[in-house]
């Protein structure tokens, strides 16, 4: 690996030293799409004994449905579930993302940004089908930031002219130029909130996360949070990109594409994400909820995972 990739990544964690999680958005119920994150962390946690959080990833409290947390903890729980600690929701977290924000300030690692969307709509997309920035506002590298308190602007994370690399658990080695295929991305809004690459990257900086288990929809964004973390001086974790659930149509299954919620009998849609996971079948059916954890857990192998970014769902899950 070259000298600019990433830091290498740690090694397998045993015990309580490995600290997974799964952050689902308060949007609305889990739907199968969101099973498969779930149970895929919880599984690789367990059975090495390590530690599984749930957090709810609310920093765009704008998009919230009203009761959609305790629906999702109720959901959790119903389907045999059981984490460590809960953490407190990224609405309340706002000082601790500004004091990151400030030290990547304090660093000249940051810029303030007033370019608009009608200036960036004719920006080429880049890999995860954003507009890539074409650098507008960035100033000479150098530049001193003489404030930091800039309130009609965004603010944009300076991203470096070389390639990164980094090795995900599944989907194998991954290289991303981040200057041309997303360009320097946003760190905090124009309207005050913060974006979703700060936040949870402090976060799991906070609650010291060794190993991310998610759905490859985010796999083009690992580079951006793997540089974030650089930036902040913290070593990364580990990734493991599980693919995602598709409509027949071939979109993500998800809230946007009307995914409907999980069913109140947990045993057919946890059998059905454990087959699409294409995990080790057992010799007879699940007896218990008790029965089928017992059975994942111990038999968990992230090397039959496949190696691909979508698959259809079955949706007979009932």
């Amino acid at each position: 690996m070259p000298a600019h990739a990433f830091s290498s990544l740690p090694p397998r964690h045993s015990g309580s030293l490995y600290r997974g999680r799964f952050a689902p958005s308060p949007t609305g119920p889990l739907h199968f799409g969101s099973l498969l994150a779930a149970l895929a962390s919880y599984c690789d946690a367990r059975q090495v004994h390590g530690q599984w959080f749930v957090r709810i990833e609310d920093v765009d409290s704008d998009r919230e449905v009203p009761g959609a947390a305790e629906d999702i903890f109720q959901t959790l729980r119903r389907y045999g579930f059981h984490w460590d600690a809960e953490t407190p929701r990224q609405s309340t977290r706002g000082t601790q993302y500004q004091h990151a924000l400030n030290t990547l300030i304090d660093k000249g690692l940051v810029y303030p940004c007033s370019c608009s969307r009608q200036h960036l709509q004719h920006a080429p997309l880049g890999a995860s089908g954003e507009r890539v920035y074409p650098g507008s506002c960035r100033p000479a590298s150098g530049t001193a930031i003489p404030f930091k308190n800039h309130e009609t602007f965004a603010w944009r994370l300076r991203v470096p002219e070389t390639p990164r690399f980094f090795t995900d658990r599944v989907q194998g080695e991954q290289t991303q130029h981040l200057l041309s295929e997303c360009g320097d991305f946003i760190l905090k809004r124009r309207d005050g909130f913060y974006a979703y690459h700060l936040a949870v990257v402090v976060d799991d900086i906070d609650q010291g996360i060794t190993d991310i288990v998610r759905g490859a929809d985010l796999l083009a964004l690992t580079p951006r949070h793997l540089w974030l973390y650089e930036c902040l001086g913290h070593p990364p974790p580990r990734y493991l990109h599980i693919p995602i659930a598709a409509t027949p149509e071939g979109q993500k299954l998800s809230k946007q594409t009307r995914a409907p919620a999980l069913p109140e009998n947990p045993l057919p849609a946890l059998s059905a994400a454990w087959r699409f996971l294409a995990q080790p079948q057992p010799s007879q059916s699940f007896s218990s909820l008790g029965a089928f954890w017992d059975w994942a857990i111990a038999h968990w192998n992230q090397n039959a995972i496949p190696r691909v970014i979508s698959l259809p769902a079955p949706f007979d899950i009932t």
